[in-house]
């Protein structure tokens, strides 16, 4: 099956997540977070990207990103899941055992407006919204815990629009079914993130039609005889 687009232009928006292989946990302890931050930040070090927001999970990671050249959040995504799974196997002396993610990052381009606090408000709550914790804040291996003053293994770019006022009421609050239903496809399908008209133009530009269309073969009509 041929991999499906990617955009990765200089001074965009992309969500990214990857997955451990089979949904495996990634992080059992305290110090596999603080190991995966470190790779982090040492890709952030050897690729022009800037990070805005992410929060680490124990089977996923969920990271907001802007790539300062075209095609460097591609090669940072590569490096740090690369490194990240040797120095995961070096530690836990699996070396053989299989992959440790499922495959290559997924990730969709984000419009820069409110679409985008949609997308740091789901990032920034995903603990929450999992039941690890009671408060979003809480979560330690993530931008708002580093937000509110945590420390944080990496460092974090300026947003490119301020956050909202309340942010923390803003992010312990559910997403709406809409909000929620539009993230869920645009994260299945890679499809551009952001209002209609911005959805279209940038699928166009950037070679993402594929993403917009249902998913399936085409629907065939019984044969008419004249």
């Amino acid at each position: 099956m041929p991999r499906p687009p990617r955009a990765d232009v200089a001074c965009g928006i992309y969500h990214v997540l990857n997955r451990g292989n089979g949904r495996m946990t990634i992080f059992r302890k305290d110090e596999d977070y603080e190991a995966f931050e470190k790779v982090l930040y040492e890709g952030l070090q050897k690729y022009p990207v800037d990070l805005i927001s992410y929060q680490l999970m124990p089977n996923h990671w969920h990271l907001v990103v802007s790539p300062r050249e075209d095609g460097a959040m591609s090669k940072l995504m590569y490096w740090v899941s690369m490194t990240h799974t040797a120095r995961h196997h070096a530690h836990y002396r699996s070396v053989g055992h299989g992959h440790l993610y499922q495959g290559r990052f997924k990730s969709f381009p984000i419009q820069n407006d409110g679409h985008f606090l949609v997308v740091c408000r789901y990032v920034e709550r995903n603990a929450l919204a999992a039941g690890l914790v009671t408060a979003a804040e809480d979560w330690r291996y993530g931008s708002l815990y580093n937000w509110r003053g945590g420390k944080c293994g990496v460092t974090l770019a300026s947003w490119p629009i301020p956050r909202l006022p309340n942010w923390l009421d803003r992010v312990n609050k559910p997403l709406s079914e809409k909000e929620e239903s539009q993230l869920k496809r645009a994260i299945d399908r890679s499809q551009p993130f952001g209002d209609v008209d911005w959805v279209e133009s940038t699928a166009k530009k950037y070679d993402l039609e594929s993403t917009l269309r249902n998913r399936g073969r085409p629907r065939k009509f019984p044969q008419t005889t004249k």
